[in-house]
This record gives structure tokens, sequence and C-alpha cells, in this order.
């Protein structure tokens, strides 16, 4: 366990510490907006953000990556919350607030099934998602982000939030453009530190000692309802193994269910987000245990009053960014954001909204894949439909849904494309067999071809169907061929197999023993012989 923790724990302190600080600072707005998104308390979105950051960086399967409360999950909570507190105040003893209790008790599951899915080692699964998609993914998620953040162009006016207008609104757009210069700028000039801190310093100091009248973090917390950034240590919240009688009737229908999309929705988010930092950093996180990282944080969110949550890309991207690349850097953000609830609320309440908002804008543009418009006439029209739709579900619906949907487009394209791949090479031996000679693979979206291929009633009466290019992959391949060689032997005629991988005999007499009878082992692949001649004359 400690040389897990210390494993890439630091390969620069300095960056890992100061990236560390950068991310604490852009993770508090995003935790209080998403903790208002699901109807808790800021502190509850706060403390999520600690123990989800905490856990995963120091034993999650990427260095460098970042968790905290996301907005894709705060959705999903709503409606579990809401059923909570009807179900709370409908009791003959009313329970208030019940509906956060029921997260608690939710997360918990979460956390066990995201353990089950990292110890079914299905994290590797990430691997198969196809280029488009991720691109899709990224472009989605960057105009989610970017959407996002025009909630902080909003002001409480008489108890409504309105977007800005007149000298708010200009001198809001004016930090929000100075923080991007300088973001822009200063890596230019030295990378000794993280830009997105110093961007994030300068804007605070011109507000604070220049009087600049600006919307802060302290105001946005107030906006929303919240009483401030202060607050104290996480606490045992064992007033959730008393409330299992509130459960009934409510466990299968509610409980559970969110449970699980809750559990999907963290898994794929983070997954696909470990998947983009490896690219970014050339190098290889584990999956699987990020997924047990993942669910041990949920787990100790819901013992410890935590909403939970999973991988951050926005904060991941500045911690990258910034230059930071070993487990410090997580834990120094998971630290600084608790240190701030603690001791640093008055500080942090007096940043300014708009240099946050300054640094996601860059990351957004950091984010997006640009190139996808240039290439968007040269890659295949299907693939280029796939971005898309990923793109403008992700968007429209969520990223779970997103990558899912596009994950399907693919297959079902690559599905369509193989089905049409399958042909048949017809020859007749000096015995008159004829032969069949299959190339491409035999699998449910091919068995209607490769049947139509064949002319069982004026074949001759031996008949060769030769797997030498092809491949029997799925039952509905291993059917088709009993379809197909019982046609022959109904019409009395002989039919062989040859030329089938170890594999593919396995499979066909694993599903149907009788095929034992009309496959013929055969070591004569025409290739072998063509590269052993070679060999041979070369000797």
């Amino acid at each position: 366990m400690i040389k897990l923790i210390f494993r890439n724990f630091t390969f620069n302190p300095k960056n890992d510490i100061l990236s560390g600080l950068t991310v604490a600072l852009a993770l508090v707005p995003e935790a209080v907006a998403f903790a208002f998104v699901a109807g808790v308390d800021p502190l509850v979105g706060l403390y999520g953000a600690f123990m989800m950051g905490i856990v995963t960086a120091l034993f999650g399967g990427r260095p460098g990556m970042i968790s905290g409360a996301t907005g894709a999950m705060a959705v999903v909570m709503v409606h579990l919350i809401q059923k909570g507190n009807e179900v709370g105040l409908a009791l003959e003893s009313p329970i208030e607030n019940l509906g956060l209790q029921w997260l608690f008790i939710t997360l918990l599951f979460v956390g066990g099934i995201q353990i089950l899915a990292g110890i079914l080692k299905l994290g590797k699964f990430v691997r198969l998602i196809p280029h488009p998609v991720m691109m899709g993914f990224v472009n989605g998620l960057a105009i989610v982000i970017f959407l996002s953040q025009l909630g902080l162009f909003k002001e409480n006016v008489n108890g409504v939030p309105q977007f800005m207008q007149g000298k708010d609104l200009w001198v809001m757009l004016a930090l929000v453009g100075l923080t991007m210069a300088i973001m822009f700028g200063l890596p230019k000039l030295t990378k000794k530190v993280p830009a997105a801190l110093t961007a994030i310093i300068v804007v605070a100091s011109i507000t604070i000692f220049g009087g600049v009248d600006a919307s802060t973090v302290g105001s946005f917390i107030r906006d929303g309802g919240g009483e401030g950034l202060k607050g104290g240590l996480p606490t045992f919240q064992d007033q959730i193994f008393a409330l299992g009688y509130t459960l009934k009737g409510n466990f299968l229908s509610t409980i559970l269910p969110t449970a699980f999309i809750l559990a999907a929705i963290g898994l794929i988010e983070s997954l696909m987000t470990l998947n983009l930092i490896d690219e970014m950093t050339e190098t290889r996180g584990s999956g699987n245990r990020e997924c047990v990282a993942q669910g041990s944080a949920n787990i100790l969110n819901g013992l410890f009053g935590g909403m939970g949550g999973c991988a951050m890309i926005g904060q991941s991207i500045i911690n990258i960014n910034s230059g930071g690349r070993g487990r410090l850097s997580g834990a120094v953000a998971a630290v600084a954001l608790l240190c701030f609830v603690l001791f640093g609320a008055p500080l942090i309440e007096q940043i300014p909204i708009a240099a946050l908002v300054g640094v996601m804008f860059m990351v957004v543009i950091g984010t997006f894949a640009w190139s996808s418009f240039r290439i968007l006439h040269k890659i295949p029209k299907s693939d280029a439909i796939v971005l898309i739709a990923v793109s403008a579900i992700t968007v429209w619906q969520d990223l779970a849904v997103a990558v899912i949907a596009g994950v399907i487009m693919s297959a079902l394209t690559f599905a369509w494309k193989n089905a049409t791949m399958i042909r048949a090479r017809k020859s007749i031996k000096a015995d008159g067999t004829k032969v069949y000679e299959i190339w491409g693979p035999l699998f449910f979206g091919s068995t209607q071809s490769f049947s139509s291929k064949f002319d069982v009633k004026n074949d001759p009466d031996n008949v060769e169907i030769d797997f030498i290019e092809s491949k029997v992959s799925d039952h509905s391949g291993v059917e088709a061929l009993r379809v197909v060689s019982n046609k022959y032997l109904e019409q009395g005629k002989k039919v062989t197999l040859t030329h089938l991988s170890p594999d593919c005999k396995a499979l066909l007499l694993k599903w149907n023993p009788e095929f034992d009878s009309i496959i013929k082992d055969s070591i004569d692949d025409p290739r072998y012989y063509v590269v052993t001649n070679m060999l041979d004359s070369e000797v």
C-alpha cells in the first residue's frame, strides 16, 4: 500500500504544489455550483471534492488526474434528494432533509458497484472506445464547461438570478479577458510558475487592492443561498444506519437504480478523462485501479457527508497544463481545499469569480479538438456522424449517454462494413469437388450474405468450404454454417470444412459436436508451403 502511494508521488515538488493550489482554487466554484444543482449545502459539495480528491490522488490509477463533485452526477442526484425529502415529510414522525441521508446511503452502493467493476477488470474496456467517440466526448465536454461558466455571469437582483448588465458586465468581461491574456502570454515569457495561479493572484490583487467592485466567490455562495465557505471537518454520518426503515418500497425503485446510474456515469467520465490524460502525457494509467479508487472515495463520501463525484476533466487539464504530474499535485489540491474551508474562507471568498471563469475559458480553448473541423471532410462519413452526434448528445443529455450511444453507433457501423466484406471464391478441383473459399469474417452481421453464396441444389456431390481467409466469430456464424451444412446433407451430398483455425474448430465443436464428422484437420495451408519453399531456396 505504501509503495502504491509513493509510486509516481512527485516528479517535481514545486510544480506539483503550485499546480495543486491552482486546482484547489478552481475547484471551489465548481463544487459549490454543483451542490446547488443537487440541492444540497455548498459544504457538502466541498467535502465531496476533498474526499474524492484525496483518495483518488493517493490510490487512483492516474497520477495528476483530479476528482471532485461533478455536474453530470449532480443532475442525477436531484430526483433522489427530492424523493427522499417527500418520503421524510410523509412519515408519522417527519424527518427533515431525508433526501440528503438517502444520498449518503446511495453513495455506499455507488462505491460498491465501482469497486466491483475494478475487481472484474472492466476498466480495460475504455481502450475499446473509438477515436471519433473520444473526439466527440472532448468537444462536447468543452462546450458543457463553457456553458456552465455562463451561469457565473448572473447576479442576484431582488432574489432573482439575472444576467449582469451595464458596468457589472463590462467589469466581469474585462477581468475575464485579463485572466485569459495572462494565461496566454505568461508561458511565452517563463514556465517557472503556473500561468493559471499567477493570473488568479494578479486579478484578485487588482480587485482587492484597487477597489474594483466585482462578483466574488463569497457573493456567489451567498447569492445561491449558502452561508459562506467557512466550515469544520467532515463528520461521520452514523444516523444513516438507523434510517433503513425509510427505504421500504423505495430501495429497488429509487436507491438501487440511482446507484447504478451514478456508478456508470462516474466510471465512464473518469475512464474517459484517464484516457485523455494518458494521451496528453504520453503515459498509461490503470483503469481498473481508478475504478477501485473512485468506488472507495464514494463510500468515504457516504460515510462522512460528501456528495460524491468522479474525475473532473477541466481541473485535470488545469493540473497537467500547470505542470502537475505526480500524486502530490492532486493531494495538495484536496488538502488545500479543506484548508480553505477550515482556515482560509475570508481570503478565498474575496477571489473574483471572473478570474476563475477566465481560467476555465482557457481550459475550454485547450480542450476542444479544433482539428476536428479540418478532418471532418477527410474521415469516413460514418466517423464524422459519430463525432458530431457524441458532441451533441454530451451537451443535450449527458456524458454517459453520449459515450454509450457513440460506441453503439461505431459498433453497428463496424458490423455493417464487415457484413458486406464476406466473399466466396468458387473453383473446381480435378476430382470434381467444388470449393468455396470464404473471405471475410462470419458473424451475426454476415450470416445472410454467407448463406446466399451457396447453390446447394446445383452443386456437385462433393463440396468443400475453405476457411483459410475467414473466421467463425460467434454463435450466429456457427448456426449459419450448421444450416448450410445440413442443406447439403439433406440433398445426399458430402460437405467438408477445411482450414479452420483451432479456436474456430473449438467453437464449432462446443456448440455442436456433430461438426466433428465434416471438419477436415488440414495443415496444408498453401501460404505455409509458399513461405517454406522460399526459405528452402534461400538456404
